[in-house]
């Protein structure tokens, strides 16, 4: 469980990641968010920035789980939305396309949205960050349907995925419990809120941010770790 800024975790049950990657003395960024999480969205030029401000740190990409199986509709949020995301807007800068919110009827189950980055990042490794980015500019720019499983085909076609087999993996029993298995480990370390960024230092690792926070604000902490 995370007991505050910069203290250890020392307790984390985690079958995502192997116990030799948590205990590798190299360092290492865990960085876990949402693709329809608005406040991930406005943190993903930071989070960017960070990744390559430190290309000596391994990266690893958790899904935490919004809304996962939720059932409240934009009948019932979209009015918090709007007001939420004007906030994100103002303080990030990025572009959000309202007529989303238009749709009543739009289910707000954050899911599929982040099995789709799981299907991804198991297919090829190296592409979870920029495919995770695409799935948040498929949803809040063009406001695509993350409730439908041809969006996501679509985004794996233009990072060079076979289509058929992204198809298969993204219905597999085996993906599904992969996502929960993300899910599990933002349980675990206790994260409450996302975007949050947790770091691999001599061994341990460290909470750096839970929420959003600039990139050059970030630095400093991982700065401020490496330190102690």
């Amino acid at each position: 469980m995370l007991k505050g800024i910069f203290l250890p975790i020392c307790f984390i049950l985690i079958s995502l990641m192997p116990y030799s990657w948590l205990q590798a003395q190299n360092p290492g960024i865990i960085y876990i968010g949402d693709p329809m999480c608005s406040w991930c969205y406005g943190f993903a030029p930071e989070i960017t920035e960070v990744k390559q401000a430190l290309p000596e740190y391994d990266f690893k990409l958790a899904l935490g789980g919004l809304r996962p199986g939720g059932t409240e509709t934009n009948a019932d949020l979209g009015e918090f939305l709007s007001h939420h995301w004007k906030d994100v807007e103002k303080r990030t800068q990025q572009p959000f396309n309202y007529e989303i919110l238009e749709d009543e009827s739009l289910v707000y189950d954050t899911e599929p949205a982040c099995r789709s980055v799981v299907v991804a990042r198991t297919m090829k490794p190296e592409i979870e960050l920029d495919f995770f980015k695409a799935v948040q500019r498929a949803f809040y720019v063009d406001g695509r349907d993350m409730r439908s499983i041809d969006t996501f085909v679509e985004l794996a076609k233009a990072f060079g995925l076979d289509a058929a087999e992204y198809r298969n993996e993204f219905e597999s029993d085996e993906l599904k419990y992969a996502t929960r298995a993300d899910f599990q480990l933002s349980n675990e370390m206790g994260v409450k809120g996302f975007p949050s960024v947790v770091i691999r230092h001599n061994g341990q690792l460290y909470m750096v941010a839970n929420g959003f926070t600039t990139s050059e604000e970030l630095l400093k902490k991982i700065a401020k770790v490496k330190l102690e």
